[in-house]
């Protein structure tokens, strides 16, 4: 198979439909657009905000005109668990960002990394994050692991 054997699916492509060309086409003259009115002529649809008297959707929606707003600098950490760690590093591994990529815990290697403490530490780990919760820093500890803050770039 080459390139140029390559189709598309039967079906799966359609013409599309040419008004306004003749009589004989089937959608000439009126171009389906009916006799009259305002759906005959062009520019018809609209303004977006205006319905006709009705109060506009935007405004009857305040959650979508933005009450607040969405602060452009914020951070999205990677979120990691503890009982997340506990399954993939044994005893006394090094836990840090290169590590948890290649254990495919973080959802985009971009974000700094946050520990956080749902479940159990079974074994010690040296963990290095850019931010570890108390709950998270003191169950590490206590397993005999060390947390060390690393700062962001």
């Amino acid at each position: 198979m080459k390139l140029h054997d390559l189709t598309p699916n039967p079906g799966s492509k359609k013409n599309r439909k040419r008004v306004g060309r003749g009589i004989s086409a089937g959608q000439g003259k009126t171009a389906g657009r009916g006799t009259k009115g305002a759906g005959a002529r062009s520019g018809e649809g609209g303004h977006l905000y205006r319905q006709g008297g009705n109060l506009p959707f935007y405004r009857r929606l305040p959650f979508i005109r933005g009450e607040g707003f969405t602060p452009p600098n914020q951070v999205e950490f990677n979120e990691v668990n503890l009982d997340q760690l506990s399954e993939a590093f044994k005893a006394n591994a090094d836990v840090d960002p290169e590590t948890l990529a290649a254990a495919h815990l973080l959802r985009d290697t971009r974000n700094p990394i946050v520990i956080l403490g749902r479940g159990e530490m079974k074994h010690a780990l040296k963990v290095r994050a850019h931010r570890v919760s108390a709950g998270a820093k003191a169950k590490i500890e206590k397993a005999g692991g060390s947390v060390e803050l690393i700062a962001k770039e």
